[in-house]
């Protein structure tokens, strides 16, 4: 056969287009997981792990005082962390698009609850504060709810108006007033430090999806009187601002958390007393195994304990984050974001308090202090950054590069029409295309 007759042939010329279309082809694609981000998934279990044997530490003598059983707290944490990693595992395995149906029913539910708290003798009266419905024993924190439901439609409705989120009245005005209505329902339970969360989150990420930041600031700026007229015009906030600015000198009242949280902290040293060998849990320091669980880490663990609680924390949030960077849509991107920013955010705001950074406020650390609800949460919402993470993005269309256009040689080789798109199964179409 004549050499120009084989070259002409069909076979080889469909031979030699696949081998040159090989290294375009040779990318995985958008149908195929990434798998599970295990240091994701390890991060969470170690800090879950880690918090269940310090409430277990922190939490028994008060149960044996108050309910006659060492363990009580342990049993029923061990519970909620049973059903948190059910909602783990049905968070990783459900398509996190599929919540997009669900963000106006799961808001306005939220809003119901938040609502219903505000009727006398619906919700549980704690401390001076209704936060919580009680039923069957079990209770229900639905300012934890309040978190997903906002992060929920703000990255469902920022996805949808990307075009238009520059706008004040389309992109942003809208967005700020849902997440204030949130707020300022939490605060009437009250709840300040949940409502500040809220808001906070909000206005991250209405800054990640490209909102002008003049916007941003003249919110802030409209915020500071309300919040400086809620510290100010309620007595025993402003007793824990004072006690907050020299805790010492006000050590047996307004200050004493906090005088108690940093004797403990400054106890432990380098390496802690050592696990259950704390002292300030014997009824010294107030809610221990919740508000101040990160303060009796530092004194059995010592300083080694909380660095390590530390950077668990803060590998979890880079995890999130690279799932935010990768996700194949906005409203991923959006989502993972969030997530990651709530739980980032909650984290550091209990470890400021219980270091007497900033003023005392009754908030967990996720994950690792006692509480059902806000723990199944946090599980599930952990469970749909490990979804949104296995999954690739879309393949990008881009032109063959130069290594693809001409042969070792120098001649240029003969290439399909069709621009590949990297990722995609398209050899057919290239065949077809030939």
């Amino acid at each position: 056969m004549p050499l120009d007759a084989t070259l002409r042939s069909p076979t080889l010329q469909r031979d030699a287009l696949q081998r040159d279309a090989e290294p375009v082809l040779a990318v995985p694609t958008p149908a195929v997981p990434r798998g599970l981000d295990l240091v994701l998934l390890t991060c969470t279990l170690a800090l879950l792990a880690l918090g269940l044997v310090m409430v277990a530490s922190a939490s028994a003598v008060f149960a044996n005082a108050n309910y006659h059983n060492m363990s009580h707290f342990l049993e029923r944490q061990l519970a909620f962390a049973a059903v948190g990693l059910v909602a783990l595992w049905a968070g990783w395995r459900i398509d996190y698009r599929t919540y997009r149906a669900f963000v106006y029913p799961t808001l306005l539910a939220t809003l119901l609850l938040l609502v219903g708290l505000l009727v006398p003798g619906l919700g549980t009266h704690v401390d001076g504060a209704t936060r919580w419905f009680r039923l069957g024993g079990v209770s229900f924190q639905p300012s934890e709810l309040a978190k997903l439901a906002l992060i929920l439609y703000l990255a469902h409705s920022l996805a949808r108006k990307q075009e238009q989120i520059r706008s004040f009245s389309v992109g942003f005005l809208p967005h700020l007033l849902v997440a204030g209505l949130l707020a300022v329902l939490v605060l009437k339970q009250p709840d300040l430090g949940s409502a500040a969360l809220l808001l906070a989150v909000a206005l991250l990420m209405l800054f990640v999806s490209g909102a002008r930041v003049s916007y941003l600031l003249i919110a802030v700026l409209t915020a500071a009187p309300v919040a400086y007229q809620q510290i100010v015009g309620t007595p025993w906030r402003l007793r824990r601002m004072i006690a907050f600015i020299d805790p010492w000198a006000f050590r047996s009242n307004v200050g004493y958390q906090v005088s108690e949280s940093l004797i403990s902290v400054g106890s432990g040293g380098l390496f802690g007393l050592g696990l259950g060998s704390g002292k300030q849990k014997l009824l010294f320091l107030p809610a221990a195994h919740t508000d101040f669980i990160f303060a009796i880490t530092g004194e059995e663990l010592g300083l080694v304990g909380l660095v390590a609680v530390i950077l668990l924390f803060a590998v979890l949030v880079v995890r999130g984050m690279r799932a935010a960077l990768g996700a194949s849509d906005l409203f991923g991107t959006y989502l993972a974001f969030g997530l990651s920013a709530v739980l980032g955010l909650q984290a550091v705001l209990h470890m400021t308090v219980v270091l007497g950074m900033v003023p005392t406020k009754g908030i967990g650390l996720p994950f690792y202090s006692y509480g059902g609800s806000a723990l199944v949460v946090q599980l599930f919402a952990v469970g749909v950054l490990l979804n949104i993470a296995a999954r690739h993005p879309p393949p990008t269309t881009q032109p063959p590069s130069w290594r693809e256009r001409w042969d070792t040689r120098g001649n240029r080789r003969r290439l399909p029409r069709v621009i590949v798109a990297r990722g995609a199964p398209q050899a057919d179409a290239m065949m077809r295309a030939s």
